[in-house]
């Protein structure tokens, strides 16, 4: 109620004019400002997002408000946006001869660091890993600084397009994701059925491989010109043949696949050397008859295989084919003979024309074999 509104209330109704004076200087009492000696009072209020170690992470918005002032300065809304190591906001209010400041430090950091990994090593072959890896992540920021970044490790499964992912965080709080793209491959390529035939002084090695093999080795032992160790063939075919071997050498092959990550896997077959005559191999050991065979001559018609124990002819036969098999008892020149243990020598003619002409060519060879007890 106004006070012009008060004073016709006076005129009309003596009986309320108490009630109506002391309505009227309540208001005054409300209107009056504040008394001398009364410092003001400022309260503020910070909006923004709260990030870690006292930074903020975004746009921050500062209110004031102020009570019991007859002036004040700084005190307007303010919002930040810059990244700062510490931005000062000041607001100050005045009530007479008194004054009331206070002032808040913003650490603001919007920007998130930067994150980069970092292999232990690079990658072991053509681009690939072959054996567990672990990776570090680094990063650099401008404003708040670094706080930590992630490690990882990879160990498997087998990837053409594998990824770790890692990050860094600076101490506001901000983090930074950064995935580390590689190939893994830590299983090694198929090499299956490695063999080796026998030739006039060769061997022929053989194998069948994984399709992930893409490369072959063979390395042999003893190797070539008094080299302990020779690698005689490297490439991707399935079959190689040595050559210029010496006749009654055992030779060791350890033939290898590669894959493209450089995963290696290895067999080893043992090969002893012959001339013409191929099986058995000189100073074999059997325990059963065994197949005789030779290399074929050009033109022979039939060859004559003769047998020698103790110094003493035992067996002389005439096969068409480059081949023949003994038995554990035979018939020659009307005595029985039986295939006893010991060494045996034996040798092979090639026979020109038909066997009635009793042409023969030179000998193609001789060779040994043990029966065993």
């Amino acid at each position: 109620m106004g006070a012009n509104s008060g004073l016709l209330w006076l005129g009309r109704r003596r009986g309320s004019r108490r009630l109506v004076l002391v309505s009227a200087v309540v208001g005054m009492l409300l209107a009056a400002p504040t008394a001398a000696g009364t410092p003001p009072e400022i309260t503020v209020t910070v909006f923004g997002t709260v990030g870690s170690n006292g930074w903020y992470r975004s746009n921050v918005t500062i209110n004031w408000r102020v009570s019991g002032a007859e002036s004040s300065s700084g005190c307007d809304t303010v919002t930040l946006t810059a990244d700062s190591l510490g931005t000062k906001v000041t607001c100050t209010a005045v009530n007479g001869g008194d004054q009331t400041s206070k002032t808040v430090t913003i650490k603001l950091d919007k920007s998130a660091p930067t994150a980069a990994p970092v292999p232990e090593r690079s990658p072991d072959a053509n681009g690939w890993y072959n054996r567990p890896l672990v990776v570090l992540w680094t990063g650099i920021d401008a404003t708040a600084g670094m706080e930590a970044c992630s490690s990882g490790q990879y160990a498997g499964p087998d990837n053409g397009d594998g990824v770790i992912t890692g990050s860094c965080r600076d101490l506001a709080g901000n983090v930074t994701d950064a995935p580390f793209r590689f190939k893994y491959d830590a299983t090694p390529p198929g090499l299956f059925g490695v063999t080796t035939k026998r030739g006039n002084r060769s061997a022929q090695i053989s194998w069948r491989k994984s399709t992930d093999t893409t490369l072959v080795e063979i390395l042999r032992t003893p190797g070539r010109a008094g080299a302990g160790e020779t690698m005689v063939y490297r490439g991707s075919e399935t079959g190689y043949r040595d050559t210029e071997l010496v006749v009654g050498q055992v030779y060791e092959y350890r033939v290898a696949g590669l894959d493209e990550a450089a995963n290696r896997t290895e067999q080893k077959v043992h090969h002893v050397a012959t001339g013409p005559l191929l099986s058995p191999a000189p100073g074999e050991r059997v325990t059963s008859p065994p197949m005789l065979v030779w290399t074929g001559a050009k033109r022979a018609s039939y060859y004559n295989v003769q047998l020698i124990r103790r110094g003493k002819r035992v067996l002389s036969a005439w096969p068409r084919e480059p081949s023949y098999r003994l038995r554990r008892t035979w018939h020659y020149k009307g005595r029985r003979y039986r295939l006893r243990p010991g060494l045996y020598r034996w040798y092979v003619w090639p026979g020109l024309g038909p066997r009635s002409a009793g042409n023969y060519g030179r000998r193609l060879g001789s060779s040994t074999f043990v029966v065993a007890r």
